[in-house]
Order: structure tokens, then C-alpha cells, then sequence
């Protein structure tokens, strides 16, 4: 192709964090527009290379519950008639190149706030300057059209933020229409292998729970509301430690796009119709509400969402420490809490809210440690990693965010005889 949109029956979607067929906004716009679809998923290359703090980008974990995605949405893809293409790539120039080498003549992709992930699109964008581009919304709960405020003047404190989000509230309504349903045609046949190295996603299954994928995603979902009534008592539950009763568990499908958030909202507006509506229920979407904002506020904040100083630019008194660190790593802090849940996310990716608040109260306060070291060791190990709601999280603990208190510090006794009095968590993973 050159750039001369030679051919607008072709399209290229651009799969990144949306690994979804339904209520994927982006994706069911292209189908629409288009005769031929691809869907292209960049395995990057740098994922797997240390960063300046020694981790990958993307741990054992992940990467496994993300392959598992992968399969999936390739079937349902398949099934409509798009073709899928996983190739391992070195950057913005492979994508450029597989639309040329198909003739597209439009591109899409769901909107994300991360940092890398926008960098990503603009640098597409030039490099692609005559081609048409379709963008969705879909990874978003609120319409974003219709913000109560501008973006860059949205509250830094999230209580500000949900008075305002509530008082006009507008969540986007997730579309209705099947992509299996649109008059897709085969296009033709492409060796990508001459091109492309391609990606290949690993058969390995995981013993953690989790399945990655839109089907396994939905069935949680059904099990948490529908088969067991969890989410009615979710709010007395969601501080505990282990096990799949306590918690949603819908992380990990909502960071990697296995649902959209409108799709949760919606079922949830069906289970308070049919069941109950209570404190618990409205604690779910309270929580949609703090991903929202942490979201939010990686858009902006751009870089300062990594930096040491944080949002607040103000560098907190901690540096690194690499005995330290490595104790708290490897759970042999002397704090059991804290040991016993940082020995769960090595062994399963997984760490409760209530872990994650310990865990990082005790490497900023009690250990001194430069919390972008935590941040970033919690981006290689955790299933549920977010760029926005991990970093933010952390810059809250660390004083350096959007915590108007600026010293959030944990009783590690006291949140041991509340939340693990008899040490049974404790002592199954010590």
C-alpha cells in the first residue's frame, strides 16, 4: 500500500487490550465498513526484556491467562470470518508494514489511557497519515463525550470525581449487535510467515483458577451473580485474603478486555432487577468508579504516572535498598501478612486488595523502599496488571498521588488480627 487508500473494503484492527469479540465498539464500526478484516495482535519483543528496575513487563502469570484470551478470541474471529495474526514484534514499523502488505485502507483500535499505549497510536497515526482510523471507547465505562468536567481539569481526589461522575451519570450503553452477524468476506490468502516471525500462543494452562478468554470471563461473571449470589454480600466479603469466594475475580478479564466494563454494569443492573439491590452491589460499581478514575488520571498525568515524585511531584524520603527489596520479594520480610501474600503472588499471580494495600504500605513505610521498585515488580508478577490502577495505587500508597492524606501506613499487627485472627492464610502459605 501507499497510503493512497487504494483499498477501503480492507481493514486492520489493532488488538491490544480489548481481547473481546463482543462490545468491542472499534472492532464492530471496522466490520461494518469493511469486506476483509484483520485482526493483528503485536507480541512485543520488549515485553520479555528487563527494565531499568530489573523486571519484564510481562511475567509467567500473565502471560499465560493473556495466550489463553488469545486462543479464544482468534475462534470467535474466525467465526465471523476475520482473520487473526499474532506476530512478535520490535515496534510501531511492523504494524505499519502488515497494513501495507494487506492494502487496508482503515485501521482501529479501542482507546486506552495507558502511556505506552498512546504513544503507540500517535506514532501509527504519522506513519500512516492518509489511512482511516476508527477509535472505540469500549474499554471505558462512562461516555467519554459527556464527562462532567474536561479532561484536564478532572478532580485529582477520587471523592470529588465520583460526586461529580454521579450527579450525571452516563455510562455507555454496549453495543447490541453481533459481529457474527455482519456479511464479512474471506479475504485472500497471505503467508505472514515471510514477513512476520509469527507468535505462536503457548498450550500451557495455569493451576491458579484463571482462564484467560471472553467465555471464561462471562462465566465468572454468571457464577459471581447468578449461581451464588456473591456480589450480594460483597462488600462484607471483599477484604479477604484467599479463595475465589470473597471477590469478584473479575480483574484480570477487565485489564486484558475479556469484558468491557458497560457488559459488568449492564449484568449487574440485571442481578438488581431480578435479586437484590443493596450496599454490596453498588460497591461493585463503586469500584468501576476507581478504575475509571485511575484511568483518568494516567490520561492526565501522561509520564507522571511512573515518576518518583508522582502526580504531586514531590520525591517522597525512600531510595532503594536491594537487600530489602529482596526480602520483601521473596517473603521473608519477618511481617507474616505481608510474607504470606507475597508468597501468593509468586506462586499464582495473585494478590487480594486488601494484600496489595499491606504489601506496599509495608515497602514504603516500614522498609523505606522506593516504591516505583514495587510498582514495577507487581507489572511483571500480577494476572490483573493495569498500567493505571497499578501505578496509581501505588503513588497513593506512597504518598506521592491522589491521596489527599498523603500518609496511608498500616497497622500490620492490627490488620492481622482483623482480617487473619486465627492465621489461617498465614499459615497455608507459610
Amino acid at each position: 500500500m501507499t497510503d493512497s487508500n487504494s483499498n477501503n473494503k480492507v481493514g486492520v484492527h489493532l488488538l491490544r487490550h480489548d481481547l473481546r469479540i463482543k462490545d468491542n465498539e472499534a472492532l464492530l464500526s471496522l466490520c461494518q465498513q469493511c469486506q476483509h478484516v484483520y485482526l493483528l495482535y503485536c507480541h512485543q519483543n520488549s515485553w520479555m526484556e528487563p527494565n531499568e528496575f530489573g523486571h519484564k513487563h510481562l511475567g509467567q502469570h500473565r502471560q499465560i491467562f493473556v495466550d489463553e484470551a488469545l486462543v479464544d478470541v482468534a475462534e470467535k474471529a474466525q467465526a465471523a470470518n476475520i482473520i487473526p495474526v499474532f506476530i512478535k514484534s520490535e515496534g510501531i514499523e511492523d504494524i505499519t508494514k502488515f497494513v501495507r502488505l494487506v492494502d487496508a485502507g482503515y485501521l482501529s483500535y479501542e482507546l486506552h489511557f495507558g502511556f505506552n499505549e498512546q504513544q503507540q497510536i500517535a506514532k501509527v497515526k504519522a506513519s500512516l497519515p492518509n489511512l482511516q482510523f476508527i477509535e472505540g471507547q469500549s474499554n471505558y465505562l462512562l461516555n467519554l463525550n459527556n464527562l462532567p468536567f474536561e479532561m484536564s481539569d478532572m478532580p485529582n481526589v477520587f471523592s470529588p470525581f465520583r460526586r461529580k461522575i454521579e450527579k450525571r451519570l452516563d455510562v455507555r450503553m454496549p453495543s447490541e449487535l453481533a459481529i457474527e452477524s455482519t456479511t464479512l468476506q474471506q479475504p485472500k490468502a497471505i503467508d505472514f510467515s515471510e514477513t512476520f516471525t509469527l507468535y505462536e500462543p503457548s498450550t500451557k494452562h495455569s493451576d491458579n483458577g484463571y482462564i484467560g478468554g471472553e467465555n471464561s470471563a462471562y462465566k465468572r461473571l454468571n457464577d459471581y451473580f447468578f449461581d451464588t449470589d456473591g456480589i450480594a454480600v460483597y462488600k462484607e466479603t471483599r477484604n479477604g485474603l484467599d479463595g475465589w469466594d470473597f471477590s469478584s475475580r473479575l480483574s484480570a478479564f477487565l485489564a486484558h478486555g475479556c469484558i468491557s466494563p458497560a457488559e459488568i454494569y449492564r449484568l449487574l443492573g440485571e442481578y438488581e432487577t431480578h435479586r437484590v439491590k443493596n450496599d454490596s452491589t453498588y460497591w461493585l460499581f463503586f469500584e468501576l468508579l476507581w478504575r475509571e478514575f485511575f484511568h483518568y488520571q494516567s490520561n492526565k498525568h501522561q509520564a507522571k504516572l511512573f515518576a518518583f515524585g508522582g502526580i504531586q511531584e514531590k520525591p517522597p524520603l525512600s531510595q532503594h535498598n536491594t537487600e530489602k527489596f529482596d526480602s520483601w520479594v521473596n517473603g521473608n520480610t519477618g511481617y507474616k501478612i505481608v510474607d504470606a501474600c507475597m508468597k501468593q503472588l509468586a506462586t499464582t499471580g495473585f494478590m487480594s486488595n486488601r494484600g496489595r494495600q499491606l504489601v506496599a504500605s509495608c515497602f514504603v513505610h516500614e522498609l523505606g523502599l522506593d516504591w516505583r521498585w514495587g510498582a514495577s515488580y507487581f507489572e511483571q508478577e500480577l494476572i490483573d496488571f493495569d498500567v493505571a490502577s497499578n501505578y496509581g495505587n501505588w503513588q497513593y500508597l506512597a504518598g506521592v498521588g491522589s491521596d489527599p492524606r498523603g500518609h496511608r501506613q498500616f497497622n500490620l499487627a492490627k490488620q492481622t488480627s482483623t482480617y487473619d485472627p486465627q492465621y489461617k492464610f498465614i499459615n497455608s502459605w507459610l
